[in-house]
């Protein structure tokens, strides 16, 4: 079994088993450039061939302004999956970096790219929004709500957006990190350089050492660790009721 099958196979399982895609749906991909979002696109263009519930796609990425990103082999790898591209130009590191001069930037970063990512969606015809989050970053997030909010949470496999009708899907969650480094090598993929100031320098890059540390003392910590985090009573996970969506009203 190739790579990609291999990809297919743990996506396939995560969009079965949380009911993802349904017929006709007009899903919107996020594509940052990094490894994590091209290999989504891959992989979701490769699943739309069999797949028994038709949809089509459109990847959206997001230009922050930093310049001198050149995203034309994202361009070129959409035309070669036959997807449709839209580069939306936006202001966000300016207004972050050199107006706001914002001291712990991630947060309204991340606030601020989610708003342009949906309504670039929205615009482009698509109420679903795929998110190349995998297996790894549901334990950081789970380490990071635990460690700084004392609170059980994780973001959901599916979550609705009731004040933008927008539903947000995260194809990857089985997915290693580790199965995605190793297919962006063998393939080559187009990764578009990060230049944020603050990349590597977060929390979570924090919660992934940690997690590295404690994965190499305990074998088999993070499925154990995936395992209780789906089956726990988190909204929208199979212990808190898979087919239900996590609803979120306070979505700006």
């Amino acid at each position: 079994m190739n790579r990609m099958q291999q990809l297919l196979g743990y996506t396939r399982r995560c969009v079965d088993t949380y009911q993802m895609i349904q017929p006709d749906d007009n899903i919107a991909v996020g594509v940052s450039g990094g490894k994590d979002s091209v290999t989504l696109l891959m992989v979701l263009a490769a699943l739309r061939r069999f797949y028994p519930n038709p949809f089509r796609l459109v990847a959206i990425t997001l230009d922050m302004g930093f310049g001198g990103m050149d995203f034309a082999p994202v361009e070129a790898l959409c035309r070669d999956l036959d997807v449709p591209f839209v580069l939306e130009k936006t202001d966000i590191a300016p207004v972050i970096f050199d107006i706001r001069k914002e001291k712990n930037p991630c947060a309204l970063c991340a606030k601020m790219r989610r708003g342009a990512l949906h309504e670039a969606a929205l615009r482009s015809g698509c109420r679903k929004v795929a998110l190349g989050h995998h297996h790894d970053d549901v334990l950081e997030t789970f380490l990071l709500c635990l460690f700084n909010e004392s609170r059980i949470s994780c973001f959901s496999p599916v979550t609705y957006l009731d004040r933008r009708d927008i539903t947000l899907i995260r194809p990857l969650l089985y997915v290693p990190e580790a199965e995605i480094k190793r297919f962006a090598a063998e393939e080559n993929i187009p990764v578009v350089h990060n230049p944020c100031p603050a990349d590597g320098h977060t929390q979570r890059e924090d919660m992934k050492t940690l997690l590295h540390t404690l994965a190499q003392e305990r074998p088999g910590l993070r499925e154990r660790m995936f395992r209780a985090v789906e089956h726990s009573a988190i909204p929208g996970w199979l212990g808190g009721g898979s087919t239900q969506k996590e609803v979120v009203s306070h979505e700006k």
